[in-house]
């Protein structure tokens, strides 16, 4: 059992004792997702993957709260807010902006990258590097700042 299973596993299992319902239901819901890869792919995940779908989740709830924030539903919006919160002590901790540049400054200057053509091998390489530690959304406007500039 990858560790960030078994973690979430326990961490399920203090939430119930401790009566904390809003943890517990988004604990669960991470569990499930997890689950169901595995049962779709017929093995147990790895660290990385395990990692991916939690990144994945965070997206997701990050996405809900630009579109209720937008729609003016704050009670949804601060619903998908706590649900991240929990999400993200799962995760790794990311990068700031300034941190992103600077790691794809050093991507784009090990790659010998100078021109727009060549966004798809840097973004391979930064997704090796930065994978659960910073949003390949961010990640990739960073690359196309950079190799345009």
């Amino acid at each position: 059992m990858s560790t960030i299973k078994s973690r979430l596993t326990a961490d399920m299992k203090a939430a119930m004792k401790a009566g904390e319902k809003s943890r517990l239901t988004t604990i669960r819901m991470l569990l499930a997702a997890i689950k169901r890869q595995e049962i779709d792919e017929r093995r147990e995940l790895s660290e990385d993957e395990a990692l991916g779908i939690l990144t994945k989740q965070a997206k997701q709830r990050r996405e809900s709260i630009a579109q209720y924030e937008s729609a003016g539903r704050d009670d949804l919006k601060a619903v998908e807010e706590a649900e991240l919160e929990i999400i993200e002590t799962y995760l790794p901790k990311q990068l700031s902006p300034e941190e992103i540049e600077a790691a794809v400054a050093e991507i784009i200057r090990s790659e010998q990258a100078t021109e727009m053509s060549q966004m798809g091998a840097v973004m391979k390489v930064a997704r090796e590097r930065l994978a659960g530690r910073a949003d390949m959304a961010a990640v990739s406007k960073a690359v196309r700042d950079k190799l345009s500039a």
